[in-house]
């Protein structure tokens, strides 16, 4: 089940929006605190291949521990998603905040807790990468912008071909559309990978802040509209 299948697709860019920012956001920090990625995992299993090639098999085990947290995130996600949950978004908007919120305390523990931070990272991100898959009919990544670029330029590439849409929903839905639908998901994602770092210039360890209170204001007052 979709958690947002039937909300009007501008509620659903909206809030793939939200948490496209958050994602570039904490990916952002955790790259800066920690030299792994909390959402893309391309890159943590780049860096697990390199430094196990070279032999550093202790920074192999760091690049790596971020991948299986991550995916028992989505599978975590992906189960509560296909329950009988009411708001389904709201509750896994608030376990992302739960996790981001135990990552930005371990930090206060020393190196050994950052372990723990990554841990709970990672799999908020997984989580969160579960709560919207699409927009409209246009499918979405909020952590894996690889993705969305591909996308983008098959789209682009086949508007000016004018080859028309198989599954358009109407007039206004066409490949021009949903390339730009893509592209704002694109430009959240490194406006969060910017504002972490700004952010961090002024609350060091307590950077997660902006994120939790926007994941908090979602799991309290989100409601699906009804579709329009």
């Amino acid at each position: 089940m979709q958690a947002t299948s039937n909300t009007p697709v501008r509620t659903q860019l909206l809030l793939a929006a939200l948490l496209a920012t958050i994602a570039g956001y904490v990916d952002s920090y955790a790259v800066q605190k920690f030299a792994v990625f909390a959402s893309f995992m391309s890159g943590n299993t780049t860096q697990t291949g390199l430094h196990a090639g070279l032999g550093q098999f202790a920074a192999a085990a760091h690049q790596f521990l971020p991948i299986p947290c991550f995916v028992a995130g989505v599978a975590v996600g992906a189960f509560l998603l296909e329950g009988e949950l009411k708001n389904p978004v709201r509750r896994l908007c608030g376990l992302v905040a739960v996790m981001l919120a135990v990552s930005a305390v371990a930090t206060r523990f020393g190196s050994l807790a950052n372990t723990v931070s990554i841990i709970a990272a990672s799999f908020g991100m997984g989580a969160m990468n579960t709560v919207l898959s699409q927009v409209g009919r246009q499918s979405v990544s909020l952590g894996f912008v690889s993705g969305d670029l591909n996308q983008i330029g098959r789209h682009l590439a086949l508007a000016v071909r004018g080859t028309p849409l198989p599954d358009a929903v109407s007039e206004g839905d066409t490949r021009w559309r949903r390339a730009g639908v893509l592209a704002i998901v694109w430009l959240c994602f490194l406006t969060g990978a910017g504002l972490a770092g700004v952010w961090m210039l002024f609350l060091v360890e307590w950077t997660l802040i902006p994120p939790l209170i926007v994941l908090c204001y979602l799991a309290v007052f989100y409601r699906n509209p009804q579709p329009s």
